[in-house]
């Protein structure tokens, strides 16, 4: 096959995507790809019968497009980090999708499931309650997975365990509202949240203390280590993962392609 700069600006193209992503992560020249990546390109190289002087044209075109054009680097940096959140999602998306009795909003029986990662004490957390609502409105086959995630503050964890307790009683939806509608985590915040939701407050103190609530918060805090989230809010949804409060545009494209998906 004859050399062809087509051909060549495609490589160069391609090879600057793959390029990028490693020159973003480890800060190294374009020129040094992974070993995998190297053999992708020397493979595809040797398909289109380019030699090595070639090559050393191709190589440099690359090294040029990506000095005029470093916006690819974070572009690449965002698709390689989307590939390896997906990557380690896959096998522990059972788990994740699998609810705490109880701690469920929206349809415990939709066919679509949102899981969100969340702390009582997390501003945008809060920010993200009226998101969700209305794609509990807008999607009556949407099922809403919370995790409590109680990092932010000593006050998180005891908000969370009162969570999973209110969830045992068939409360959590209203706790969940009534907690991120009132004051940050404390004592008395926790105990009017309760309230307002008709936890019965004793057995739901006792419940709170069980073994089974400690194991799944520490359940909740390995499973956001093995996907890598640090923070919340953090989403879930159709073998894609979500950080931040994205809003209710992207969770509701995020609903549709995993409807369709």
């Amino acid at each position: 096959m004859r050399f062809s700069p087509f051909l060549a600006l495609a490589l160069v193209i391609g090879a600057a995507g793959a390029a990028g992503g490693w020159w973003a992560m480890h800060g190294r020249r374009a020129e040094a790809p992974p070993a995998a990546q190297g053999a992708k390109l020397d493979s595809q190289l040797a398909e289109a019968g380019i030699d090595t002087r070639q090559r050393g044209a191709i190589e440099a075109l690359v090294r040029a497009y990506i000095l005029d054009h470093p916006e690819i680097l974070p572009e690449a940096m965002d698709k390689l980090q989307a590939r390896e959140a997906e990557a380690r999602l896959a096998p522990l998306r059972g788990a994740i999708e699998t609810p705490f009795p109880g701690a469920v909003l929206g349809n415990p029986q939709g066919k679509v499931t949102l899981v969100e990662f969340t702390d009582f004490s997390c501003t945008y957390c809060r920010s993200s309650v009226k998101d969700v609502e209305a794609l509990v409105k807008d999607n009556p086959d949407l099922r809403v997975v919370v995790r409590e995630l109680p990092i932010i503050a000593p006050e998180s964890e005891p908000a969370a365990r009162m969570g999973l307790a209110a969830a045992a009683q068939g409360k959590y939806a209203a706790f969940h509202k009534a907690m991120f509608a009132g004051e940050r985590p404390s004592n008395t915040s926790i105990a009017a949240a309760a309230n307002a939701a008709g936890v019965d407050g004793a057995a739901a103190s006792a419940f709170a203390q069980q073994t089974g609530v400690r194991q799944e918060l520490e359940r909740n805090l390995g499973l956001a280590r093995q996907l890598g989230i640090n923070g919340t809010p953090a989403w879930s949804i159709g073998g894609k993962l979500l950080t931040g409060a994205v809003g209710r545009e992207a969770l509701q494209q995020a609903v549709d392609a995993a409807r369709k998906g």
